[in-house]
């Protein structure tokens, strides 16, 4: 019998995959175990594994974005009529979408207990007016069809609906495309040309960047802790380590994980994570080493810092930064951070402050290494200094503790033999 392919939630974070590509075509015979297709995630591009047997009877959607549980494809015995099959998950997809709209809608028209109260008071009452704002939102449509009739500029009240109640849906947005429906003059969209502002489209990553990080900043009261480090001892002990070892240069990212790493399990508070009812005090050490990517940031994780030395975390991160910027990641090399670090450092960056990574505590910026005057036994000499900023989540680290895991870390750096121990 024939079975309808969804597209499944690939990450933690994912509301929506792109489909970059199929693997497969109609008509391929497929086993358990063959990759379907390619798809991009929040986080990463992956392979869309079959868990079933059959042939593609039909590919429902080629290639662009797709919710989580829409449905991608249709896998059956050759030659079987898969179009029922097909039709009632389409409707049954519809039906959870008004669903979620209608939902959505009374919730926003419900009115407050306080404006109730007051009509009450007062006895009065309110005559609702026609306003043009909001009106589409208020026409009965899939919000594919609202999306489509957004980016191709159609006015949805000109729009005649086929679907149930006279619900816009696609294809009724594909016609109006076709037949050349258009928004009123007065908000028709200007060609874009030279000189003139470029649109581009939010990807799924940046997306999810966009949301949790908003999250984080205005749901996790931060506050900042700077501070200077000597690295004279840190530049002389990385120039010793690499002296033998052509191949595998240690860098100074890798002597920030590792003293980081050490100085967490000496103040467990840093190494937290706020939980609402609750403060959990991590067992492991995992740090979050933030990668630059041409879509924004990734975060791949070295999972038990404090137990690796620095050779194993210098191969860690090459191997997981290359990942992350062929967009090779999977999902369990992306989670289980309890501490995370941004280096800007390489970018001549003096310092700066980041936001919390959740569900991290907190989150340490690291700046460029300085070459300047400081003083030194009372005489002014040339060294080297690093500045560092550990954006706290109040919740969980208070200001004394966050100085004191500075403090530590400043030790570690300075004095890099203790590392050693």
């Amino acid at each position: 019998m024939a079975e309808v392919i969804r597209m499944p939630r690939l990450s933690d974070t994912m509301e929506e995959g792109v489909i970059v590509g199929w693997l497969k075509k109609e008509g391929d015979a497929i086993e358990p175990g063959d990759l379907l297709a390619e798809v991009e995630t929040d986080k990463a591009t992956m392979e869309l594994e079959s868990y079933q047997e059959g042939t593609l009877l039909h590919i429902a959607v080629k290639e662009g974005p797709v919710p989580v549980d829409s449905v991608i494809a249709v896998l059956g015995d050759e030659g079987e009529d898969y179009q029922a099959v097909l039709d009632e998950a389409k409707a049954e997809q519809e039906d959870q979408k008004e669903d979620k709209e209608e939902e959505a809608e009374s919730d926003q028209d419900a009115p407050s207990d306080d404006k109730e109260s007051s009509s009450e008071k007062t006895g009065s009452t309110k005559t609702s007016e026609p306003s043009d704002s909001g009106d589409d939102d208020r026409i009965k449509a899939s919000p594919l069809a609202k999306k489509m009739a957004k980016d191709e500029g159609i006015d949805l009240r000109s729009v005649s609906g086929s679907g149930d109640g006279g619900r816009i849906v696609k294809k009724d947005i594909e016609k109006a495309i076709e037949s050349g429906v258009q928004q009123p003059a007065a908000a028709s969209s200007i060609q874009i040309s030279a000189g003139e502002d470029r649109v581009i489209p939010v990807s799924q990553m940046r997306k999810v960047i966009g949301k949790r990080l908003g999250e984080s900043k205005f749901t996790s009261p931060h506050f900042y802790i700077t501070a200077e480090i000597d690295m004279d001892a840190a530049i002389a002990a990385r120039k010793s380590l690499n002296s033998d070892d052509e191949q595998q240069k240690i860098s100074f990212n890798d002597l920030v994980i590792k003293a980081v790493a050490m100085a967490l399990r000496k103040h467990p508070f840093v190494n937290s994570s706020w939980e609402g009812d609750k403060i959990v005090q991590h067992g492991d050490i995992n740090i979050g080493v933030a990668v630059a990517v041409d879509e924004g940031l990734l975060v791949p994780v070295i999972h038990n810092a404090d137990f690796k030395s620095l050779s194993q975390i210098k191969s860690e991160i090459v191997e997981l930064a290359g990942k992350a910027r062929n967009k090779k990641l999977q999902p369990d090399e992306m989670q289980g951070n309890t501490f995370t670090i941004s280096n800007l450092g390489m970018f001549g960056v003096d310092e700066f402050t980041a936001i919390i990574n959740p569900p991290d505590a907190c989150i340490l910026a690291v700046g460029t290494i300085n070459t300047k005057p400081v003083v030194k036994d009372g005489e002014i000499v040339i060294g080297n200094t690093m500045k560092v900023t550990l954006s706290c989540d109040h919740r969980v680290v208070d200001g004394a503790v966050g100085a004191q895991f500075i403090q530590t870390l400043r030790s570690y750096l300075e004095h890099p033999m203790k590392m050693l121990r």
